[in-house]
């Protein structure tokens, strides 16, 4: 490993992204969010899918020889989905809200934990873009919405539910992938 602390138990530490979970602003925002889904019969937007997507981030990068880091691709995949209670609440699409507030979370972390401002910008970019794959997509931006997408496993959903999903089969991940 290069330049990457490890825990006692091996694995890399990943600070910078402790510090976005720990922000009090991320923490009031996700529990509005799992409050807000708690009945959802489709899929949530909690730590499963969270991390489902920063994992396939990590694969992709690393299948693609990519070279983005571990921090960037955990950070991103974690504040992606944060502006679903501003959704659910007053209708402004979650990637907007959530590019602003990613951007105002990532602005006040410790600076011990900082991001850069390229850093920020590139994961703000990802999360405004993660929904729908622009022509000349930013890679972390493409990673995200491919992971995004890769996540769900529509295959598996049951089928009445699956029937009754808002989105179309062709945006349903229907077969295993990643």
């Amino acid at each position: 490993m290069t330049n990457e602390e490890l825990h006692k138990d091996g694995l890399p530490t990943m600070p910078r992204v402790d510090a976005v979970w720990e922000s009090a602003l991320y923490q009031r925002e996700y529990q509005r969010l799992e409050e807000l889904e708690r009945e959802r019969v489709f899929c949530r937007h909690g730590l499963q899918h969270l991390f489902d997507c920063a994992r396939i981030m990590w694969i992709l990068n690393l299948e693609r020889g990519l070279g983005l880091d571990r921090e960037i691709v955990y950070a991103t995949a974690l504040l992606h989905d944060i502006g679903k209670a501003q959704q659910y609440e007053t209708g402004e699409p979650h990637d907007v809200a959530g590019e602003r507030l990613a951007r105002e979370i990532l602005r006040e972390l410790p600076a011990v934990h900082a991001f850069s401002a390229e850093e920020i910008d590139a994961i703000c970019t990802a999360i405004r873009g993660h929904r729908h794959l622009r022509e000349g997509a930013e890679v972390l931006e493409r990673l995200l919405y491919q992971a995004d997408k890769a996540s769900r496993a529509c295959f598996a959903c049951p089928s009445d539910v699956r029937a009754a999903c808002s989105w179309s089969d062709a945006k349903k991940n229907l077969a295993v992938r990643i």
